[in-house]
């Protein structure tokens, strides 16, 4: 690939509404980081941002290619970038429509939003509120989104992308653990890592299991407001002490890691991105691991949540193009085209399988290319036609 030019964009943030991140210097600055690459010499007039709740995007992958086929690739951090503990889902957006207001102001006619990965939480979110904003008292505290003015994008997409945390997090929840201070002590009969409960799982068992990761996210939900209940009592808590860290053991064990009947494709069975399915369960770094009880009722709840793509989507007028991977053991095909299914309100809405791509197009330099022909192509016909 040709040589490319990388620099560094910068948009004011809104004032922090309380400590959520550690670093001072981050909170003062008050300000929304991105990477902007293109073609040496050239002024594209599309930048499409990639978008995530927490991921370091300023070196994704996407970016060079994105560039080469004619856009600005622009890679966006928000202010919880590598740290989702206390994250508030309403204040992405907030960090989003920065972003999107200072591409405008620097000539970008036009913005295309990609959620990747856990970005879907985001990007659909953020759309439906830029068009018609309606929430007013997210779950857990956060801004009233009718009054934040957040610009419109002209057209959204996934890549390689779930529907939503909230729902992910529950799929991978571990129902053997059934005592939330003894993470060892595991219930032999919800427990998928237990030999006599080896794969290929019966459907008495696949249910059961299901109804006990719904339980064990509710269980959780409910301690979680109970203790955001304590926090308005002040014989309870210290003075300013509005939320509570808390750590969740046992975050990966999705019956499909092991069994690859379940929801079938061309995934690899008995791993994941961060290694074997038992040992990442426990892992430091897992999903959902560590939270506050505001931010689990936020971003975690399936109850409580705003932030699911499935619920904002029939909302969006905005062309939606969704890039769905075959080979991906996190994003499996059948959530690509039920984000595409619920686009019911846009008159441009594609989907496009990348046959055994992996999540990351680890290796797979050619999957990375016919995924970003596609949705370039798609770009320039939805929005740039």
């Amino acid at each position: 690939m040709a040589e490319i030019e990388r620099g560094l964009l910068a948009a004011p943030q809104a004032a922090h509404q309380r400590v959520e991140i550690y670093s001072g210097v981050a909170r003062l600055a008050r300000t929304v980081w991105a990477s902007e690459v293109r073609m040496p010499g050239s002024r594209p007039d599309t930048a499409v941002v990639l978008c995530h709740p927490t991921a370091n995007f300023l070196g994704h992958y996407a970016l060079p290619g994105l560039a080469a086929r004619g856009f600005a690739g622009v890679g966006l951090t928000t202010r919880y970038v590598g740290n989702d503990t206390s994250l508030i889902m309403e204040n992405c957006l907030l960090d989003i429509g920065s972003m999107v207001s200072h591409l405008r102001s620097i000539g970008y006619e036009r913005v295309v939003l990609v959620g990747n990965s856990g970005g879907a939480s985001i990007v659909p979110y953020y759309q439906a509120q830029a068009e018609s904003p309606s929430v007013t008292a997210p779950p857990g505290g956060g801004p009233d989104l009718t009054e934040a003015n957040l610009p419109t994008a002209d057209a959204i997409a996934m890549l390689n992308a779930h529907p939503s945390r909230s729902r992910l997090s529950s799929e991978w929840l571990d129902p053997a653990i059934v005592d939330e201070r003894e993470p060892f002590e595991r219930d032999p009969e919800l427990d998928m890592y237990n030999p006599r409960n080896a794969p290929p799982f019966s459907a008495e068992f696949i249910e059961r299991y299901r109804a006990a990761q719904v339980e064990r996210n509710r269980r959780i939900s409910r301690w979680a407001w109970s203790q955001l209940r304590l926090l308005t009592d002040p014989s309870h808590k210290p003075e300013g002490l509005d939320d509570l860290t808390f750590v969740v053991q046992g975050t990966m064990a999705d019956l499909r890691f092991l069994d690859g009947s379940i929801d079938p494709s061309d995934r690899v069975i008995g791993t994941t991105p961060w290694g074997e399915p038992f040992t990442a369960n426990y892992l430091p770094a897992g999903i959902s691991r560590c939270s506050t009880v505001r931010s689990w009722v936020n971003q975690w709840s399936l109850d409580d949540t705003l932030a699911d793509s499935l619920r904002w989507l029939p909302e969006v007028k905005a062309p939606v193009g969704v890039v769905s991977p075959t080979g991906d053991p996190l994003v499996l095909p059948h959530m690509g085209q039920q984000m595409h299914d619920a686009a019911t309100s846009t008159s441009n809405r594609k989907i496009w399988e990348i046959k055994g791509a992996n999540h990351y197009f680890e290796g797979q330099p050619e999957l990375l290319d016919q995924a970003l022909d596609a949705l370039a192509a798609w770009i320039n016909e939805a929005v740039t036609a």
